[in-house]
């Protein structure tokens, strides 16, 4: 599961970026309840009026509050007022430090002040005029502020602070301030906070979802392109290993999901830790309380995902080796579908489809489920949060020590909370199967290559070559098999001469010209080109020299040209159109509207199967090397084409050594060499007429061919 994360090493820079951008999101995001509350209660229950902290009041509202301050509190209040003009006391600074001291030695004073003058006791200008003829001490006047302190009960600085924001409204009114203008300037400046946080947060969301989805794009990119190659350096062993419905359900099916676990990882697990930290900070500085209900909705979450999660894990492991399946099934019905029609077996292979999609729709209709059910109990874990909120902080209302913009930012900051958790949950069940899928594709990127390179090639020494292909007592065992498929077998392919391979179905024949261009690599002996190993050469080198054309022939999709051209750039249309002519194809080339731009349809369906096999001779005859491997590659050509295309093939290629496998005789008839298998050993080697007389495997393999005729006087090339 932690390749996932692994995968973002090479993407540092945007990774990093992206969180720069989440935290300002969540800055923004964390900020909008603060303005919310103060909406709430500045705005509009204290009628726009932040601090305890007036701009101005009236000169002896200043000095009756002095009264009942301590000398302290006096002290970091009276160098920040001036006296005006018109006799009343300006705030002259905006240090928000210097102001929340001022607040914090205001407010209660405030309180006193607001309670006598209710309780029309007291006449404020005698209570100055003794205090100030010392009939009154100061002492005296803390001790009444410690009185109605007592009364007032245990009051949070919050309400404290609000009740003060009281007394300096009536204080403004009593100056003729217009309360309106006040309040309105206030929500205005707000809202346009809330609109340029909300402005900034979506950019930066835009940014993060445009970032996200490039990296994960690019990692992507990168995972196919690995795989590919790793692929295709593949040899046959490695290939037998995976099948090719799986090989290609890893790089796409397994590829995406990662690519979009990525974006969620980006998007969401780097922004909910960023959020839900944030969210619990923001919560303990409201001071409301509460913090334990976050504690219980934590709490409530973790055990519902780890239930899920317990739940889950094991099917979404289950779940990539059924697409697999899925897979696997489509594709052997979509390329058998002749067969399965000429042998009225639709009903047997819709029956084995179903099989395979049921069960995968079953699997991932338990995942869904598990899924289905999170969401619902996630909403009632918030839903029940939300109402145990504000049955508590109800009643911190009703007792005075809690605002309503306090609870209000308060059930925001848990939903944030929650809301982190919950995208952690999403991630958390895609995770399992994408951490599958990564493993997968680890699987088939950690497997090395049964054939590889040797340390120190001797590519140099094979700068001109002849053609000369020699096995040397040569023994091969597939992986896994107990038993070797070739034994001890030993002959040497000439350059100008013909070399057939002849034998019983399953006797060996393809699996010995398969190790020629190392599509697997001898197990015994040793196989030679002008007289090097072939191990020593690069598999480049080695493949270079030769011309291929498999048994099954194979196009790819595009022209004419393109696949005829496939051995090289270099080819030019005259050795083009030789090729096709010495293959015989010219003839239907010549037939179709656009020839040589004709198009080929993917796997070459929309040629036949001779045509196709002449294809696949041209295209190896216009690389024009110096081995010819034909692997049963005349299986499909009519009696005459057969004839005419060796005639001329052979004439192509006088200087080239050629090795044919096949199942004619008819095909090899004037080879200068046969060489029969039988059981994966040598049976004989010779030419027809020697191995008439002396190889009883061949003389079985003639008669059951050749007519009485044709055995007595071969044919006619």
């Amino acid at each position: 599961m932690f390749k996932i994360f692994r995968y973002l090493k090479d993407s540092k820079a945007m990774v990093l970026s992206i969180i720069v951008l989440l935290v300002i999101q969540a800055g923004c995001d964390l900020s909008l309840p603060q303005y919310t509350s103060d909406i709430v209660d500045v705005g509009i229950q204290q009628g726009g009026i932040e601090r305890a902290t007036p701009e101005i009041m009236r000169k002896e509202t200043y000095e009756n509050l002095t009264l009942f301050m301590t000398e302290d509190e006096i002290q970091s209040v009276e160098p920040y007022y001036t006296e005006n003009s018109e006799g009343n006391y300006e705030l002259n600074t905006k240090d928000a430090q210097v102001l929340d001291a001022m607040d914090q030695a205001l407010g209660m004073p405030m309180l006193i002040l607001e309670s006598l003058q209710e309780s029309e006791e007291y006449d404020f200008g005698q209570m100055r005029q003794a205090f100030e003829s010392g009939m009154i001490t100061k002492d005296q006047m803390l001790n009444m502020r410690n009185e109605a302190e007592a009364s007032f009960g245990n009051m949070s600085e919050s309400i404290i602070q609000q009740k003060a924001n009281l007394f300096v409204k009536d204080e403004y009114r009593a100056l003729g301030m217009d309360l309106d203008a006040i309040q309105m300037n206030y929500l205005k400046y707000k809202g346009i906070q809330m609109l340029g946080m909300a402005i900034i947060m979506t950019a930066a969301s835009i940014l993060v979802s445009l970032l996200a989805a490039k990296t994960a794009a690019g990692i992507g990119r990168t995972l196919r392109q690995n795989v590919f190659n790793k692929v295709v350096s593949f040899s046959n062993a490695e290939m037998d290993q995976f099948s090719t419905a799986s090989l290609i359900t890893r790089s796409t099916n397994d590829i995406q999901q990662i690519q979009m676990v990525e974006v969620m990882l980006l998007r969401m697990v780097c922004y909910a830790p960023i959020i839900g930290i944030g969210g619990i900070v923001k919560v303990l500085n409201t001071k409301t309380g509460m913090s334990w209900i976050i504690v219980v909705a934590v709490a409530a979450i973790m055990v519902l995902v780890l239930i899920l999660m317990a739940l889950a894990m094991p099917k979404f492991k289950k779940m990539q080796d059924l697409v697999d399946r899925l897979n696997l099934v489509s594709r052997e019905i979509l390329t058998g579908i002749p067969v399965i029609r000429a042998f009225s077996r639709e009903k047997h292979e819709e029956e084995r489809f179903e099989e395979a999609n049921s069960n995968l729709m079953k699997t991932q209709l338990f995942t869904n489920r598990v899924m289905t059910f999170m969401m619902p109990a996630m909403m009632f874990i918030m839903n029940g949060i939300s109402v145990l909120i504000v049955w508590t902080g109800a009643h911190g209302i009703d007792q005075g020590n809690l605002q309503v913009g306090d609870m209000m930012a308060f059930i925001t900051y848990t939903m944030q909370i929650v809301m982190s958790f919950l995208m952690l949950t999403m991630i958390s069940i895609m995770l399992p199967r994408a951490g599958v899928a990564a493993d997968r594709i680890e699987e088939v990127l950690r497997t090395e290559p049964s054939i590889h390179d040797a340390d120190q090639v001797r590519d140099e020494e094979l700068k001109d070559v002849k053609g000369y292909v020699a096995f040397n007592d040569v023994c091969f065992r597939y992986p896994g098999a107990d038993e070797d498929a070739l034994e001890h077998i030993s002959f040497t392919a000439k350059p100008g001469e013909t070399t057939a391979i002849i034998g019983s179905t399953g006797c060996g024949k393809s699996t010995l010209i398969h190790l020629i261009p190392r599509f697997y690599d001898v197990t015994g002996g040793s196989i030679t080109i002008d007289g090097i190993d072939i191990r020593e050469l690069s598999r480049n080198k080695v493949r270079s020299t030769l011309g291929f054309v498999p048994q099954k022939g194979v196009l790819f999709s595009g022209t004419i040209e393109s696949n005829l051209k496939f051995g090289g750039e270099w080819i030019t249309d005259e050795e083009m159109k030789s090729a096709a002519e010495v293959a015989q194809a010219t003839e239907f080339i010549e037939t179709k509207k656009d020839t040589y731009k004709s198009p080929i349809a993917q796997g070459g369906t929309n040629v036949s199967g001779g045509q196709k096999q002449r294809l696949s001779i041209a295209r190896a005859i216009a690389k024009n090397p110096k081995i010819f491997l034909f692997d049963d590659s005349f299986s499909a050509l009519d009696y005459k084409t057969d004839v005419v295309l060796r005639k001329a093939l052979k004439e192509k290629v006088a200087d080239a050594a050629v090795i044919i496998v096949a199942q004619r005789i008819s095909t090899i008839l004037h080879a200068d060499q046969i060489i029969v298998l039988e059981d994966g050993h040598v049976a004989g080697i010779g030419r027809h007429e020697e191995l008439m007389k002396n190889c009883e495997a061949y003389q079985e393999i003639a008669k059951s061919q050749l007519s009485e005729a044709e055995l007595k006087g071969g044919l006619a090339s």
